[in-house]
């Protein structure tokens, strides 16, 4: 089982609204429990199942922050724009360090490839390029907040 079908696992449950799944394959035993009331927070746990009598190695718990839900802008308003989505999930950055300005502000023109943030995924940061050349209208993600895969990240007037 490789990290993006683990992912997909994690944004599953906790959309279902279930509180404890448990998974185990050949060499993989997963649990993914969730806090149904109060603070939400999910803890995944991936343990590899010993090999030929070999120890068994268990990854370290991760604790997964809940997601922080983009408010949502009325759809006739963002009719003509372009929305730039979250290829990953991570940690979504406007700047390539703190000491540095922002990539990309409000009213500002962008072209097809120009870095837009970084997002940090297991200690790799990985730039995020636009697709699409126009002004960007919204930022619709705060600095330094957690970002699920697909999430819109920017409006984009490609006009």
């Amino acid at each position: 089982m490789d990290l993006k079908e683990i992912q997909n696992l994690i944004k599953f449950v906790a959309n279902s609204g279930v509180a404890e799944v448990k998974l185990e394959m050949d060499d993989v035993k997963i649990t993914i429990r969730t806090t149904l009331e109060g603070n939400v927070t999910e803890t995944t746990y991936v343990q590899q199942m010993p090999a030929q009598g070999a120890l068994q190695q268990a990854v370290a718990p991760q604790q997964i922050a809940p997601a922080v839900v983009a408010p949502e802008v009325p759809a006739v308003e963002n009719a003509h724009y372009i929305t730039i989505k979250s290829p990953i999930i991570g940690t979504f950055y406007r700047k390539p360090s703190p000491d540095k300005p922002m990539f990309v502000e409000v009213g500002k023109t962008i072209s097809k490839g120009d870095v837009l943030c970084v997002i940090e995924a297991m200690k790799l940061f990985n730039e995020i390029e636009s697709e699409v050349s126009g002004k960007i209208v919204k930022v619709l993600v705060d600095d330094m907040s957690p970002v699920e895969f697909d999430q819109p990240l920017f409006l984009v007037d490609p006009s």
